[in-house]
């Protein structure tokens, strides 16, 4: 890390230095210039302002860690009474494919109770330990007793990364776990990869999706990244089950919380979008609300779900739980049609692993047509009514 320091006496114009920030981050507090909270410490100051006005000066005292100490891909299985998420297959697939590069062996962590036979499934899919912390206290999921349980799991193995699924149990732990430990988190990863030296490179999008951040956590370890749903590979189930499974114990303290659940409810199951292998997303091309009608008729006939960006949604047109984006859900279907949809990062980002991307938009620059697989540069008021019509003949014939 390091920081900003002020020259003061080599500004010649405050004000003008003030203007390079775009993030607010200069003032001018009683004729000197000042830094507050709101700096990113992109250093465009430094870069385009008077030469030596703004200095990045680099800490002189590097936190030094040993990596050497620390091996091994770490998988949370997110689960809901032993049944497990499919998220956790999928990060079970990335953490395989990142540890083979560095010759490192997988781990899954499963917490709760009964669920030492749900356990072996997971040496289906090339596992080579999982550990199991199964107890009558860790039934329902608690902030305090499952961060204890799993910050042992991390003290046995020592890690040098762990894989979060980005579920509402993933997103809750993996920041307690980052405290306990005091190394970084990365939050929705897009992309994953390594480097020789198990420096875990998390690629996500930033500023509202405009850049696409790479982080690395070098003098940290373990290092600590959440995967949304869909969004990585899970591996093909092997008949053969291979790995073991380690049985773990926890202190009668470790397993306190001061949370008791009185009750649980299941909510009514929902078909989402994340699930469907159609999807029809409207865009900001979409003029009206009772336009949305063809939309609809289309995805019905093709047997999906209706989706939307962002726009339509806060329009008021369309649930939230449509949404598709990083700020809605991540979708992988067979097929996705996007009918005026731009293709903005954020969007794209949440449904470019789609097998097959078909893309309706009248602008031929739109970014949509970068990832789509097929294009047509057109009105969507005509080509989406003249594809109904030939998906009606088709089935009449």
């Amino acid at each position: 890390m390091g920081k900003l320091v002020v020259n003061q006496e080599k500004i010649n114009n405050i004000d003008e230095l003030i203007k390079i920030c775009p993030f607010g981050a200069l003032e001018n507090v009683g004729g000197k210039l000042d830094i507050n909270s709101s700096c990113k410490m992109c250093k465009l100051c430094v870069k385009k302002g008077p030469k030596g006005a703004v200095e990045f000066v680099e800490d002189n005292e590097k936190v030094k860690i040993d990596k050497s100490k620390w091996n091994g891909i770490v998988v949370y299985v997110d689960h809901v009474d032993g049944e497990i998420h499919p998220v956790t297959y999928e990060l079970i697939g990335k953490a395989e494919e990142l540890a083979k590069k560095i010759n490192h062996k997988v781990y899954c962590v499963f917490i709760g109770n009964n669920i030492k036979e749900k356990a072996e499934e997971l040496l289906h899919y090339g596992v080579d330990e999982v550990l199991v912390y199964d107890y009558k206290d860790l039934k329902h999921f608690r902030i305090e007793p499952y961060t204890n349980a799993f910050e042992n799991a991390i003290k046995t193995i020592k890690p040098a990364a762990i894989l979060v699924g980005a579920t509402t149990v993933g997103r809750s732990l993996a920041p307690r776990i980052a405290a306990r430990f005091r190394t970084g988190l990365t939050a929705d990863c897009t992309i994953l990869d390594i480097k020789e030296d198990t420096d875990l490179v998390q690629i996500r999008p930033a500023f509202g999706g405009n850049i696409m951040a790479q982080i690395v956590t070098p003098n940290s370890r373990p290092q600590l990244a959440t995967v949304r749903y869909k969004v990585m590979d899970a591996p093909e189930r092997s008949e053969k089950a291979l790995g073991k499974i380690t049985v773990c114990s926890l202190e009668e303290d470790k397993l306190q919380s001061k949370l008791t659940v009185l009750d649980v409810f299941k909510k009514e199951q929902e078909v989402s979008i994340a699930d469907a292998e159609v999807i029809v997303v409207a865009g900001r091309g979409i003029k009206a609300e009772k336009d949305l009608q063809m939309i609809e008729e289309l995805a019905s006939l093709l047997g999906g779900k209706v989706a939307a960006t962002r726009p339509l949604i806060e329009s008021g047109w369309s649930d939230s739980k449509s949404q598709v984006g990083l700020s809605g859900r991540t979708v992988r279907p067979k097929l996705i049609i996007t009918c005026g949809v731009s293709g903005a990062v954020q969007f794209t980002a949440g449904m470019n692993n789609s097998d097959y991307i078909f893309a309706i938009n009248k602008d031929e620059k739109a970014p949509i047509f970068k990832v789509a697989h097929y294009g047509v540069v057109g009105d969507l008021y005509k080509i989406v009514p003249q594809l109904i019509e030939e998906i009606k003949m088709a089935k009449e014939a």
